[in-house]
Formats: structure tokens, sequence, C-alpha cells
């Protein structure tokens, strides 16, 4: 199925300046998409991951400074935009357990802000982020979006939240939102938080490798294809209200994920656990793999990327940047 481009639309991204975020921005720009990019206001003027696009992308991109838990700066942001991606969001999980308060305030109060904005104005369409994480530990897989949903941390608790409220909005205000729920995502721009990227830069520049607890399963989509389903998402015609799983149903532990690393960097030495990546035995979730068998017959989406194939692409990326200025140690 050839999905519509969005070529010549109005298109606001909050959180363009992530990881996700800014692959989305340079996949709008390249299929003639007129794009604004929501990025936090600060002192430095930092665009964040908007600063590496090529040249000839990121001149194409506008951005606009504001605050996502400013209910003012995001109806600004979104007045004439025809589709919202909303993907701003604090998603560090070890982080929410030392400041839970800040999760509530920006995944929560800015999702509503995000939705009061489509409720008053002429949004076609928001496109609206959840997390496999959501789901908690798995009761079955693949899990399919009537698997219930349990908050295993202060993270996947507010993310719960905000998904609620989206669809409260469409129920009750008839706001167009369509609700993406991506499993774990990785690729070039990850934040060293996440095990992949972690794994990697201890890989190529440090004599040991430290990592949490490498039984959890873990259902890996490449950043080209979570990008590709967010487009799927913004252009697939009634559609509205529903929410859908984005990964690729199949399932490798960590443990799997890191030898796979270590393979393909020339590795031959064993990881050494690290406590402190290590999470509350009752908030860790076990195993997530995804059904997108909803997705795949609403939209034709499907993903396209084999792990080790993405895990090349992604070595090879932050083999290309040379060795950090700083450790690559635990980025809480």
């Amino acid at each position: 199925m050839t999905r519509p481009t969005l070529a010549g639309r109005r298109v606001l991204i909050t959180g363009a300046a992530g990881f996700i975020g800014s692959h989305l921005a340079e996949a709008l720009v390249r299929e003639g998409a007129e794009v604004t990019a929501f990025v936090r206001y600060g002192s430095s003027g930092s665009t964040g991951f908007l600063a590496e696009l090529p040249p000839d992308i990121s001149r194409e991109i506008r951005v606009h400074r504001g605050d996502i838990v400013d209910a003012d700066s995001v109806s600004i942001a979104m007045a004439g935009q025809q589709v919202v991606f909303h993907l701003a969001a604090l998603i560090g999980i070890p982080y929410s357990y030392h400041a839970p308060r800040s999760y509530v305030r920006t995944n929560v109060d800015g999702t509503l802000n995000v939705l009061e904005a489509a409720r008053h104005g002429d949004t076609e369409r928001v496109v609206h982020t959840s997390t496999s994480e959501v789901y908690g530990s798995a009761q079955y897989t693949p899990i399919d979006e009537t698997h219930p949903l349990q908050g295993q941390s202060p993270y996947s608790a507010t993310k719960i939240a905000a998904d609620k409220l989206a669809d409260a909005y469409h129920r009750s205000f008839e706001v167009p939102v369509v609700t993406i729920r991506p499993f774990n995502t990785y690729g070039p721009r990850q934040s060293p938080r996440a095990v992949i990227p972690a794994t990697i830069l201890q890989a190529l520049w440090s004599d040991t490798i430290r990592l949490g607890a490498t039984t959890p399963v873990r259902d890996m989509t490449y950043v080209s294809d979570t990008v590709e389903g967010f487009l799927h998402g913004a252009v697939t015609p009634g559609i509205e209200g529903q929410t859908f799983n984005l990964g690729t149903g199949e399932g490798f532990a960590v443990g799997d994920i890191v030898g796979r690393i270590l393979r393909l960097t020339g590795r031959s030495d064993e990881p050494t656990l690290d406590p402190q990546r290590v999470r509350p035995p009752a908030s860790e979730v076990d195993r997530l793999i995804s059904s997108h068998t909803a997705f795949t017959n609403s939209s034709g989406w499907s993903p396209r990327v084999s792990l080790d194939e993405g895990l090349a692409s992604t070595i090879e990326w932050f083999r290309s940047r040379g060795r950090p200025a700083t450790d690559t140690g635990y980025a809480l």
C-alpha cells in the first residue's frame, strides 16, 4: 500500500530536537512538508539533534522555541498547523524515580496543552506518542492494544495518563487524535541512557562494559521504521481515536542484543553488572513483544529493518562521531 505524502502540509513536531523527533523532522522535509520544530527554550539556544541535520534539511525547518508545559506557548505554536506530531516528553525511566513530579508536568500537563490547543483550533490530525512501557510486564505475548495497562514506573504512569487524556479528548470533544505506541526504538542519535547506545559506546571506547539486567526481552524497532509508522499515523484516513502498537513482533533478550553488538564491534569480553543500572524488582518490565497487526491492517505499515542491519548502522554512526569528550559511564 502506497502511503500518501505530507508534501505541502503545515506540520508541527513537539520534541523535535530529540532522537525520534529529529529523524521525523528530516523525513518530513524530504517529502516536502512545511515543518515547524517546537524546541524547548533555553539560554544556550540549542536545537539538540536538529543541529546535526544536513544544511539543506535544517534550513527548511522553522524553529519555534517554547515550553510544552506552558499552554500559551503551545497554543501559539499550533496555530495554523494542519498536522501535529506530539513527541515532547521526559522519557528516562531511572530519572522518573528521582523526579516524578517533573514527569507529570511534562508528560501529562504537556499533553493536555496540546489537546486543548487542538480542541480550540483547526488541527486536522494530532499524532500522540505513547510507549510500550504502559503495558508493564506482559501478561501475554505478543501484546496487542487490548492488553491491560500497568504503570510500573512513574514514567509509565504518566504516559498512561497522557494516553487516557488523548482518548478522552477524542470521545468528549472529537479531537482528531491518533495514538502511536512504539515499542523500543533505537538508532543514530539515541541517548546513551538506552541500552543499545550505552553498549555501543562502551564497546567502542571503554576497557570494560557495565550493564544492568540482561534477561528482559524487548521488541527493537529501528528508527526509520518508527518514523514511517508516525507518517502512516498522520495520513491514514478513518483511524482517529484509535491506538496502535508499533513494533516488529520479534523479541530479543537484552543479553542477546548486547552479544550481537559485541560481535559487530569485535569485542569478546563479558559485560559486568552495574547495580545502579538495575531497576527496582517490581518496576522492571520483563517482556515486551508487540503485535502490530491492527496497525498493519489499518495503514499498510510494516517494519523493514532487521535487528542486525539496524545495529550495524547504529554502530557505524557512533563510530563516525569518534570517542566522546566525556567518559561513557552511566547516564541517569
